[in-house]
């Protein structure tokens, strides 16, 4: 049985340090990865240098407040520094109110990382054909036919050649998505965009348990460096105050091969590498995404679980073959 436990021991070993990897991988907002040049944080001092704002956007030493509760507005606030980071992560605080009562308010904000910035537009005040990576927090449905719960969360990566479909919400282009209560919450709400790897991971954390609940999940992502973060809103004939609080841009620590690190990642073309169309993707009633891989973590549980049946299946064996050679004893 020494032998056994031995066996056991080496393997929870293994099992704990990989998990500490996994976590240390994992900014959790550690100050030492903060990008101040491309954050934007209280009292907004960079405003004017790091970041330039336009249309209804009102910026005070509490929030930026890129549309007020009115009808016909659109803002945005763009980073004037081109982001040269390979893996990083984007948390963004944000709070959407107004005086309209549930389904009667609109229309919501988009996080943007694209070559162009400050390009109005009929997309949450952005061009439609951008290129690079848009989050949108759609707070009004303008598909009468969809079955999904507003607000949602989708994320899209475009190349200059599709144009975004609002009166779809974007349906057809979209990577994945989540709903989300995010309007008219007495508490923070953050959203955290990942992209490393070629990974990009959206997370939401808006029931005030200060932890990370995963929206999107997608592998095969390309986008490259030298493009701008930015955050724009819009009202149409339903309104409500668009507020970002802060963005915080933090780099990941990752290696990468040498034949990675030789790349012109400015040459990059944004694009998603899936076996079939995000259109021919199936969403469950509750708006979750079924067509992402298994991520690290999942494949990771899989794992554990079974080598936790392997382990069991090995405790019986042994306690039932030691019985029986007890058994077996007593005969003679």
């Amino acid at each position: 049985m020494s032998g056994f436990k031995t066996f056991l021991g080496a393997n929870f070993a293994f099992l704990a340090v990989h998990w500490c990897l996994v976590c240390c991988d994992i900014t959790d907002g550690n100050t030492e990865h903060l990008k101040r040049e491309h954050s934007l944080m209280k009292p907004y001092q960079g405003v004017g240098s790091q970041w330039d704002f336009g249309g209804s956007t009102l910026v005070t030493s509490s929030y930026v407040r890129l549309t007020p509760d009115e009808r016909s507005k659109e803002g945005s606030i763009w980073n004037t520094v081109p982001c040269y980071l390979k893996d990083w992560e984007m948390h963004v605080q944000f709070k959407v109110h107004g005086s309209g009562k549930k389904n009667l308010n609109g229309d919501g904000i988009a996080i943007w990382y694209t070559r162009d910035r400050l390009h109005p537009g009929p997309v949450f005040s952005n061009t439609a054909h951008f290129q690079g990576l848009a989050v949108f927090i759609d707070t009004y449905s303008n598909d009468e036919a969809t079955d999904r719960s507003f607000p949602y969360i989708s994320a899209m990566v475009n190349n200059g050649s599709v144009s975004y479909d609002h009166g779809k919400d974007g349906r057809s282009s979209e990577l994945g998505g989540c709903s989300a209560d995010i309007r008219n919450r007495n508490h923070d709400t953050y959203l955290a965009i990942r992209y490393s790897r070629g990974r990009l991971t959206v997370m939401v954390d808006v029931d005030d348990k200060n932890e990370w609940k995963e929206c999107i999940d997608i592998g095969g992502v390309r986008l490259p460096t030298g493009y701008f973060f930015g955050a724009s809103a819009a009202t149409g004939d339903l309104s409500d105050n668009h507020d970002i609080i802060s963005m915080k841009l933090y780099q990941l620590m990752v290696e990468h091969t040498p034949e990675e690190e030789n790349l012109d990642w400015t040459k990059i073309e944004p694009s998603v590498s899936l076996l079939k169309s995000p259109k021919d993707n199936i969403d469950d009633p509750t708006g979750n995404f079924r067509g992402t891989p298994l991520t690290g973590w999942k494949v990771f549980l899989l794992l554990l679980c079974a080598l936790l049946g392997i382990v069991v299946c090995a405790v019986v064996g042994a306690v039932v073959f030691q019985k029986r050679q007890e058994r077996n004893k007593r005969f003679y």
